[in-house]
C-alpha cells in the first residue's frame, strides 16, 4: 500500500476528487492548511495599503491506495491540479506498512 499526499490549490479539489473516484478508490482525507513553496507567499493590496501574504491557503489531500494504483491516482492528480502556473502544488508517494480499521480489525487493504 501508498499513501498520496497531495497539496493542490483549493478550487481544483472537486476535479481531483472526482478523477481519484473514477480510479474506484472509495476515502481520502482533506485538510484545509497554509503554506509557500518557491513563490514564498505573495503582496496583497487592501484599501490602498499594501501587505505581504506569508501563507498561502491550499488543500492537503490524503489518500491510501493499493500499491499497484499509486502512479494512477497520482497521474490523475496531476492531470485534474495542473495549470501551468506557480503554487499548482506537490504530490508526494509514501510507503504504509499496516492499515488497520478501528471499528472492525479488518488489516491492509480490507482497511482501506
Amino acid at each position: 500500500m501508498k499513501k498520496i499526499e497531495a497539496i493542490i490549490k483549493p478550487y481544483k479539489l472537486d476535479e481531483v476528487k472526482d478523477a481519484i473516484v473514477e480510479l474506484g478508490i472509495n476515502g481520502m482525507t482533506i485538510s484545509e492548511v497554509k503554506g509557500f513553496g518557491r513563490q514564498k507567499g505573495h503582496k496583497e493590496i487592501y484599501r490602498g495599503a499594501e501587505y505581504v501574504v506569508d501563507f498561502v491557503p491550499v488543500i492537503k489531500l490524503e489518500v491510501v491506495v493499493p500499491s499497484d494504483l499509486a502512479s494512477r491516482v497520482a497521474d490523475a492528480i496531476r492531470e485534474k491540479a495542473y495549470t501551468g502556473k506557480l503554487g499548482d502544488g506537490k504530490i508526494f508517494i509514501l510507503p504504509v506498512d499496516k492499515a488497520i480499521r478501528i471499528r472492525t480489525g479488518e488489516e491492509d487493504e480490507h482497511a482501506v
